[in-house]
């Protein structure tokens, strides 16, 4: 048999094996699959026939997660895990890899919120968020990057946000683990670059309507309310899906109408939109109802496994969106009139 012929026998082998793997239903694993975003990721996952290993602080909201995704068309798995002990992040891989023989997909959708003016939020409580968004997507890729390189594919997902791009006023240390995220994404791209198959993606919104507002930290003295138009976390799930099913997934996939205009108005008028961004935030802090300081969920899990947060609402975030899409045209407007004198 000549070289000639035994090279195309080995494409077509290489070409068999991956439409197989293509084909195979996804073993995925998701962190913080017990309300929100994780939630409805691994709904989104189930319909689609994935086996899921699902991960979050709360044994009680894995297991309703768990049933949902079963109903729903999925094989599932729950196993409480807590993302900043990265011991029990390695245990959940390997518990992922004995059951299902593999993993196909990582998301890393845990994290936690404090809110609060960053002097008057407790220094524990800053390292808790910095532990748990920036720490746990860590140990997740690590432990998922060790399996794909042996594999010689997968697929690992970061939640990050706007304020990985943004720095989001009174959150400072969400801001700072989310920046910390975009980087590690960055730094796995550029090392996986001899590896087609291992794809790095980070998925980046605006505020999502999920429980995280309610529940997270909140060092203000009033009641929270988003001044950002919401998205719905299923579209976000969607995003994420749809990665997990593409032949070559977008390393950043950019979800709200805000943004792109928030990004380039960060860029070039980075003074005036800090101002901005400053009022808007303070909108939140100064004019809501009064409630009690709180530390919310960075400690323990709240226990309640909802996808919503229940803060979307049709005219408030059409009067919202053309406030904050008004205020950065602004900023931007304001900078072309200097540039052009």
């Amino acid at each position: 048999m000549s070289p000639q012929t035994n090279n195309k026998k080995d494409s077509s082998q290489t070409a068999s094996s991956a439409a197989g793997a293509r084909n195979r239903p996804l073993v995925v694993v998701i962190s913080g699959a017990s309300s929100g975003i994780g939630h409805a990721t691994a709904v989104a996952f189930a319909a689609r026939g994935a086996r899921l290993v699902l991960a979050a602080r709360s044994a009680d909201t894995l297991s309703h997660v768990v049933t949902e995704c079963l109903a729903a068309g999925g094989s599932a798995l729950g196993i409480p895990t807590d993302v900043t002990d990265a011991e029990a992040v390695q245990k959940l891989a390997n518990r992922a890899v004995s059951h299902f023989g593999r993993i196909d997909v990582w998301v890393n959708a845990a994290g936690v919120g404090a809110v609060g003016r960053f002097d008057g939020v407790p220094l524990e409580a800053n390292r808790r968020v910095i532990e748990s968004n920036l720490m746990g997507h860590l140990h997740g890729a690590h432990v998922a990057m060790q399996h794909f390189r042996e594999t010689g594919r997968g697929l690992l997902v970061n939640l990050n946000s706007m304020g990985g791009w943004v720095g989001a006023p009174f959150e400072a240390a969400y801001s700072a683990s989310k920046f910390g995220v975009r980087g590690l994404s960055e730094s796995l791209r550029a090392e996986v670059a001899d590896l087609p198959n291992v794809h790095i993606c980070d998925v980046a919104s605006t505020r999502v309507d999920t429980p995280g507002l309610a529940h997270g930290a909140n060092y203000t003295g009033h009641r929270l309310r988003s001044v950002m138009p919401v998205l719905d976390p299923r579209r976000v799930a969607q995003a994420i899906v749809a990665l997990a099913h593409s032949s070559n997934p977008r390393p950043v996939t950019w979800l709200g109408a805000a943004a792109l205009p928030s990004r380039v108005a960060n860029a070039v008028t980075p003074t005036l939109f800090g101002r901005a961004r400053r009022w808007l935030g303070a909108r939140t802090l100064n004019h809501g109802q009064s409630a009690p300081l709180s530390d919310g969920n960075l400690y323990e899990p709240s226990g309640d496994a909802a996808i919503d947060g229940g803060i979307r609402s049709a005219r408030a975030e059409a009067a919202t969106a053309a406030v904050v899409l008004g205020t950065i045209g602004l900023a931007l407007g304001w900078w072309v009139g200097r540039r052009s004198r």
